[in-house]
């Protein structure tokens, strides 16, 4: 299988950086306010954050690395 050096790289940053906006909305901190008043909705930011995760993982899988570990 052919690969690109540069590829996964940048995809992992784009990652990162969509990840980054995703949680720094502020969506997860609102979900008692009034909906009306939500920029995002939490659920919806939240399966995002989720689908970016695992691509996140999957090209850390493609490149042979265990993904970080929290905490």
């Amino acid at each position: 299988m052919p690969t690109n050096d540069g590829l996964l790289p940048n995809l992992e940053r784009e990652l990162e950086v969509e990840l980054s906006e995703a949680t720094a909305s502020g969506a997860a901190d609102m979900p008692d306010a009034d909906p009306a008043q939500w920029l995002f909705d939490p659920t919806d930011v939240e399966r995002e954050e989720v689908g970016l995760r695992n691509i996140l993982g999957a090209a850390w899988a493609i490149d042979g690395r265990a993904a970080p570990t929290d905490g």
